[in-house]
Protein backbone atom coordinates (compact mmCIF):
# COMPACT_ATOMS: atom_id res chain seq x y z
CA UNK A 1 0.00 0.00 0.00
CA UNK A 2 1.10 3.40 -0.95
CA UNK A 3 2.04 5.72 2.07
CA UNK A 4 -0.88 7.90 2.82
CA UNK A 5 -0.09 11.94 1.78
CA UNK A 6 0.19 15.01 3.43
CA UNK A 7 -2.65 16.77 1.66
CA UNK A 8 -1.91 20.47 0.40
CA UNK A 9 -4.73 22.55 -1.22
CA UNK A 10 -4.50 26.41 -2.65
CA UNK A 11 -6.45 28.07 -5.38
CA UNK A 12 -3.90 28.29 -7.40
CA UNK A 13 0.39 27.94 -7.36
CA UNK A 14 0.63 30.30 -4.06
CA UNK A 15 0.32 27.47 -1.78
CA UNK A 16 3.94 25.96 -2.81
CA UNK A 17 5.02 29.09 -0.80
CA UNK A 18 3.94 26.27 2.16
CA UNK A 19 4.46 23.36 0.31
CA UNK A 20 8.56 24.53 -0.02
CA UNK A 21 8.37 24.72 3.77
CA UNK A 22 6.94 21.44 4.75
CA UNK A 23 9.26 19.53 2.27
CA UNK A 24 12.53 21.60 4.11
CA UNK A 25 10.74 20.55 7.64
CA UNK A 26 9.68 17.00 6.84
CA UNK A 27 11.41 15.68 3.27
CA UNK A 28 10.33 12.19 4.08
CA UNK A 29 6.63 12.78 3.70
CA UNK A 30 4.61 12.48 0.41
CA UNK A 31 3.20 15.78 -0.65
CA UNK A 32 0.06 15.61 -3.08
CA UNK A 33 -1.16 19.18 -3.82
CA UNK A 34 -4.21 20.46 -5.59
CA UNK A 35 -4.67 23.28 -7.14
CA UNK A 36 -8.46 24.83 -8.28
CA UNK A 37 -6.48 26.37 -11.27
CA UNK A 38 -9.68 26.89 -13.15
CA UNK A 39 -10.99 29.24 -10.57
CA UNK A 40 -8.17 31.38 -9.74
CA UNK A 41 -7.93 33.82 -7.75
CA UNK A 42 -10.84 33.28 -4.62
CA UNK A 43 -10.17 36.13 -3.28
CA UNK A 44 -12.96 38.07 -5.85
CA UNK A 45 -15.59 35.28 -5.36
CA UNK A 46 -18.36 35.24 -3.19
CA UNK A 47 -17.85 33.22 -0.25
CA UNK A 48 -20.31 30.33 -0.97
CA UNK A 49 -18.54 29.57 -3.98
CA UNK A 50 -15.13 29.45 -2.11
CA UNK A 51 -16.64 27.02 0.18
CA UNK A 52 -17.96 25.22 -2.78
CA UNK A 53 -14.68 24.91 -4.69
CA UNK A 54 -12.75 24.31 -1.50
CA UNK A 55 -15.17 21.38 -0.09
CA UNK A 56 -15.33 19.78 -3.38
CA UNK A 57 -11.48 19.99 -3.58
CA UNK A 58 -11.13 18.84 -0.21
CA UNK A 59 -13.04 15.74 -0.82
CA UNK A 60 -11.03 14.57 -3.84
CA UNK A 61 -7.79 14.62 -1.48
CA UNK A 62 -9.31 12.54 0.60
CA UNK A 63 -10.20 10.06 -1.53
CA UNK A 64 -6.97 10.12 -2.53
CA UNK A 65 -6.00 8.89 0.93
CA UNK A 66 -4.28 12.19 2.73
CA UNK A 67 -3.68 11.78 6.23
CA UNK A 68 -4.23 15.45 6.89
CA UNK A 69 -5.55 18.17 5.06
CA UNK A 70 -3.30 21.78 5.02
CA UNK A 71 -5.77 24.49 3.80
CA UNK A 72 -2.15 26.76 2.16
CA UNK A 73 -4.69 29.69 1.42
CA UNK A 74 -6.13 32.33 3.60
CA UNK A 75 -9.13 33.23 1.70
CA UNK A 76 -9.96 29.15 1.64
CA UNK A 77 -9.35 29.13 5.30
CA UNK A 78 -11.58 32.40 6.18
CA UNK A 79 -14.33 30.92 4.26
CA UNK A 80 -14.67 27.33 4.56
CA UNK A 81 -12.30 25.77 7.53
CA UNK A 82 -15.13 25.25 10.05
CA UNK A 83 -17.32 23.59 7.05
CA UNK A 84 -14.14 21.28 6.13
CA UNK A 85 -13.62 20.28 9.74
CA UNK A 86 -17.04 19.55 10.26
CA UNK A 87 -16.96 17.42 6.90
CA UNK A 88 -14.09 15.21 6.89
CA UNK A 89 -12.34 12.50 9.23
CA UNK A 90 -8.85 13.87 9.18
CA UNK A 91 -7.41 17.01 10.61
CA UNK A 92 -7.10 19.67 8.95
CA UNK A 93 -4.99 22.45 9.17
CA UNK A 94 -5.63 26.20 8.29
CA UNK A 95 -3.79 29.44 7.50
CA UNK A 96 -4.91 32.87 8.67
CA UNK A 97 -2.31 36.01 8.32
CA UNK A 98 0.20 36.25 10.87
CA UNK A 99 -1.17 39.25 12.98
CA UNK A 100 -0.20 38.17 16.04
CA UNK A 101 3.99 37.83 15.60
CA UNK A 102 3.57 41.06 13.58
CA UNK A 103 1.47 42.86 16.55
CA UNK A 104 5.06 41.40 18.80
CA UNK A 105 7.23 42.45 16.43
CA UNK A 106 5.83 45.92 15.82
CA UNK A 107 7.99 49.13 17.01
CA UNK A 108 6.11 51.55 16.57
CA UNK A 109 2.37 50.13 16.77
CA UNK A 110 1.40 50.22 13.44
CA UNK A 111 1.30 46.85 11.25
CA UNK A 112 -0.17 46.46 7.89
CA UNK A 113 -1.84 43.14 6.38
CA UNK A 114 -1.74 42.41 2.66
CA UNK A 115 -3.74 40.19 1.46
CA UNK A 116 -6.71 39.24 -1.05
CA UNK A 117 -10.27 40.92 -0.14
CA UNK A 118 -11.79 37.94 0.82
CA UNK A 119 -9.55 37.23 3.93
CA UNK A 120 -9.88 40.88 4.22
CA UNK A 121 -13.46 41.14 4.85
CA UNK A 122 -14.10 36.98 6.41
CA UNK A 123 -15.10 37.10 10.14
CA UNK A 124 -12.00 34.94 11.13
CA UNK A 125 -9.91 37.56 9.88
CA UNK A 126 -11.93 40.28 11.73
CA UNK A 127 -11.82 38.11 15.07
CA UNK A 128 -8.33 38.19 14.62
CA UNK A 129 -7.74 41.86 14.85
CA UNK A 130 -10.24 41.45 17.56
CA UNK A 131 -8.43 39.02 19.31
CA UNK A 132 -4.55 40.34 18.65
CA UNK A 133 -4.83 43.80 17.40
CA UNK A 134 -5.55 45.75 20.73
CA UNK A 135 -3.24 48.37 20.98
CA UNK A 136 -2.07 48.74 17.55
CA UNK A 137 -3.02 50.47 14.10
CA UNK A 138 -3.89 47.21 11.75
CA UNK A 139 -3.69 49.01 8.49
CA UNK A 140 -5.82 45.96 5.99
CA UNK A 141 -4.63 46.43 2.50
CA UNK A 142 -6.01 44.44 -0.44
CA UNK A 143 -3.88 43.91 -3.61
CA UNK A 144 -6.41 42.90 -5.97
CA UNK A 145 -4.66 41.38 -9.36
CA UNK A 146 -1.34 40.34 -7.60
CA UNK A 147 -2.16 36.78 -6.96
CA UNK A 148 -3.14 36.67 -10.45
CA UNK A 149 0.17 37.89 -11.66
CA UNK A 150 1.89 35.34 -10.12
CA UNK A 151 -0.10 33.05 -11.20
CA UNK A 152 0.86 34.10 -14.64
CA UNK A 153 5.05 33.68 -13.28
CA UNK A 154 5.22 37.57 -13.34
CA UNK A 155 7.77 37.66 -10.35
CA UNK A 156 9.92 40.22 -10.75
CA UNK A 157 10.18 43.66 -12.80
CA UNK A 158 9.72 47.46 -13.45
CA UNK A 159 6.24 46.42 -14.19
CA UNK A 160 5.56 44.90 -11.25
CA UNK A 161 7.10 46.72 -8.79
CA UNK A 162 5.19 50.14 -10.19
CA UNK A 163 2.36 48.12 -9.76
CA UNK A 164 3.53 47.07 -6.29
CA UNK A 165 4.07 50.48 -5.44
CA UNK A 166 0.74 51.54 -5.64
CA UNK A 167 -0.62 48.81 -3.98
CA UNK A 168 1.43 49.45 -0.95
CA UNK A 169 0.84 53.18 -0.86
CA UNK A 170 -1.59 53.25 2.17
CA UNK A 171 0.67 51.28 4.31
CA UNK A 172 3.46 53.99 3.89
CA UNK A 173 1.22 56.30 4.54
CA UNK A 174 0.03 55.02 7.72
CA UNK A 175 4.10 54.58 8.43
CA UNK A 176 3.96 50.57 9.22
CA UNK A 177 6.62 49.21 10.38
CA UNK A 178 6.16 45.74 10.19
CA UNK A 179 3.52 44.29 7.02
CA UNK A 180 2.00 40.44 7.15
CA UNK A 181 1.86 38.84 3.80
CA UNK A 182 -1.53 37.47 4.34
CA UNK A 183 -1.44 34.85 0.84
CA UNK A 184 0.27 32.51 0.05
CA UNK A 185 1.10 34.00 -3.61
CA UNK A 186 2.92 37.13 -1.86
CA UNK A 187 6.58 35.25 -0.15
CA UNK A 188 6.89 34.40 -3.94
CA UNK A 189 7.08 38.37 -4.75
CA UNK A 190 9.19 39.02 -1.47
CA UNK A 191 11.75 40.96 -3.03
CA UNK A 192 9.41 43.57 -5.28
CA UNK A 193 7.27 43.95 -1.92
CA UNK A 194 10.09 44.77 0.23
CA UNK A 195 11.56 47.03 -2.57
CA UNK A 196 8.51 49.13 -2.83
CA UNK A 197 8.14 49.14 0.89
CA UNK A 198 11.53 50.35 2.31
CA UNK A 199 14.18 48.12 3.75
CA UNK A 200 13.14 49.37 7.37
CA UNK A 201 9.37 47.31 7.03
CA UNK A 202 9.22 43.97 8.57
CA UNK A 203 7.59 41.03 6.21
CA UNK A 204 5.86 38.24 8.18
CA UNK A 205 3.82 35.65 6.26
CA UNK A 206 2.65 31.84 7.77
CA UNK A 207 4.97 29.19 6.08
CA UNK A 208 6.98 28.31 8.93
CA UNK A 209 3.80 28.24 11.66
CA UNK A 210 1.75 26.66 9.54
CA UNK A 211 4.38 24.18 9.29
CA UNK A 212 5.59 23.75 12.63
CA UNK A 213 1.43 22.90 13.37
CA UNK A 214 1.62 19.64 10.38
CA UNK A 215 4.52 17.79 11.93
CA UNK A 216 2.70 18.42 15.57
CA UNK A 217 -0.39 16.73 14.34
CA UNK A 218 1.43 14.15 12.52
CA UNK A 219 3.50 13.22 15.13
CA UNK A 220 0.64 13.70 17.49
CA UNK A 221 -1.18 10.91 15.64
CA UNK A 222 1.69 8.46 14.98
CA UNK A 223 1.45 9.01 11.34
CA UNK A 224 5.26 10.84 10.36
CA UNK A 225 6.88 8.98 7.48
CA UNK A 226 9.97 7.29 8.56
CA UNK A 227 13.39 8.11 7.24
CA UNK A 228 13.65 8.13 3.28
CA UNK A 229 12.73 9.88 0.07
CA UNK A 230 9.62 12.08 -0.06
CA UNK A 231 7.51 12.58 -3.02
CA UNK A 232 5.25 15.56 -4.57
CA UNK A 233 2.78 15.64 -7.07
CA UNK A 234 1.05 18.66 -8.63
CA UNK A 235 -2.88 18.94 -9.34
CA UNK A 236 -4.55 21.18 -11.06
CA UNK A 237 -8.13 21.91 -12.45
CA UNK A 238 -6.32 23.97 -15.04
CA UNK A 239 -4.26 23.36 -17.96
CA UNK A 240 -1.55 21.40 -17.02
CA UNK A 241 0.92 22.61 -20.42
CA UNK A 242 -0.10 26.21 -18.75
CA UNK A 243 0.32 25.96 -15.10
CA UNK A 244 3.33 23.64 -15.43
CA UNK A 245 6.01 25.77 -16.52
CA UNK A 246 5.22 28.19 -13.17
CA UNK A 247 4.94 25.43 -11.27
CA UNK A 248 8.52 23.85 -11.97
CA UNK A 249 10.56 27.99 -11.35
CA UNK A 250 8.00 28.31 -8.44
CA UNK A 251 9.19 24.64 -7.19
CA UNK A 252 12.80 25.24 -8.16
CA UNK A 253 12.92 21.69 -10.13
CA UNK A 254 11.07 19.39 -12.53
CA UNK A 255 7.24 18.29 -10.99
CA UNK A 256 5.26 16.26 -13.31
CA UNK A 257 1.45 18.22 -12.93
CA UNK A 258 -1.57 16.42 -13.89
CA UNK A 259 -4.60 17.17 -14.79
CA UNK A 260 -7.95 16.97 -11.98
CA UNK A 261 -11.38 16.75 -13.18
CA UNK A 262 -13.42 17.86 -9.76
Amino acid sequence: MSPAPVGIFDSGVGGLSVAREIRRALPSEHLLYAADTAYVPYGDRADHEVRCRTLAMADHLCAQGAKVLVVACNTASGASLEALRERLHIPVIGLEPALKPAVRASRNGRVGVMATSGTLRSARFARLVETYGNGVQVVSNPCPGLADLVEDGVLGGPDLLARMRAWVEPLREARVDTVVLGCTHYPFVRDTIREALGPDVRLLDSGEAITRRTAQVLADAGALEPAGPGSFRFLTTGDPAEVGPVVERLWGGPVSVEYLDV
